[in-house]
C-alpha cells in the first residue's frame, strides 16, 4: 500500500513538473512569436537601417486612457540612432470600432510627422473594416508622412464628415476610429515627447 502511494505521488509530482515545464516553453514561444511579429510590424512603420538600437525592447509602458484609447499600461517602442531619438511607435487602441476595439501601432517620427500605422488587432466585418489591415488594402498607408499641421487639427476626419482622410467603403465607422487614434496619439506625442524618449526602459 505504501509503495502504490509512494509511486502515485511520485507520478503526480512528475506530471505536476512536465505540465509546468510544457506550460513554460508554451509561454516562452508565445512571447517569441509576439516579439517576432512585433518587430515585423515597426519594421514595417520604421525602416530597420533608420535605427540601430533594439527597437522591440527599448520600450516604455504608458497608461493614459484618454489618450490611447485603453485603461491597461500600453508600450511605447523607442527608435534611436546614435543615441539620437529617430521615432517612437505607440500602441494605440481606438475603442470605438464597429466590433469593439482596434489595436494599433503607430510610428511618429522625432519631428512630429507619421511614420505609418499598422493594425495590431481588430474583430471588424470581413470583406468591409477588414480593409484597415495593409495586407488587404493601402488604406492605411495615407496618415504616412501627416502631422498635427498636415491636415490641421480640425480637417483629422472623415471625407464624409468634411475632413482630409478617405473612409473605406461601407466602413465608415470603422475608419472614424482609426482616424480619431491616430490623431489622438499625435496629440500625446507631441505633449510628451521628450519625456517618452528620456523615461527608462521598463523590462
Amino acid at each position: 500500500m505504501a509503495l502504490a502511494g509512494g509511486l502515485l505521488m511520485g507520478f503526480a509530482v512528475a506530471g505536476t513538473a512536465i505540465v509546468a515545464f510544457v506550460h513554460q516553453r508554451t509561454a516562452e514561444r508565445i512571447a517569441a512569436n509576439e516579439a517576432a511579429a512585433t518587430r515585423a510590424l515597426i519594421h514595417e512603420i520604421v525602416p530597420a537601417g533608420s535605427y540601430d538600437n533594439d527597437v522591440v525592447t527599448d520600450t516604455v509602458t504608458i497608461t493614459a486612457p484618454e489618450a490611447l484609447g485603453s485603461d491597461d499600461p500600453l508600450p511605447v517602442y523607442r527608435a534611436r540612432r546614435d543615441g539620437q531619438p529617430v521615432a517612437a511607435v505607440m500602441t494605440v487602441v481606438a475603442p470605438d470600432g464597429y466590433n469593439g476595439a482596434i489595436k494599433l501601432l503607430v510610428g511618429v517620427r522625432d519631428n512630429g510627422t507619421v511614420a505609418g500605422v499598422r493594425v495590431v488587432r481588430h474583430q471588424e466585418t470581413p470583406g468591409l473594416g477588414d480593409g484597415i489591415e495593409a495586407a488587404r488594402s493601402d488604406w492605411i498607408t495615407q496618415f504616412r508622412g501627416r502631422s498635427l499641421q498636415r491636415p490641421q487639427p480640425r480637417q483629422w476626419r472623415v471625407a464624409k464628415d468634411g475632413g482630409t482622410f478617405d473612409q473605406l467603403t461601407g466602413a465608415t465607422i470603422t475608419s472614424r476610429a482609426v482616424v480619431r487614434a491616430v490623431r489622438e496619439a499625435l496629440v500625446y506625442f507631441r505633449s510628451h515627447r521628450q519625456a517618452l524618449f528620456a523615461r527608462k526602459r521598463t523590462d
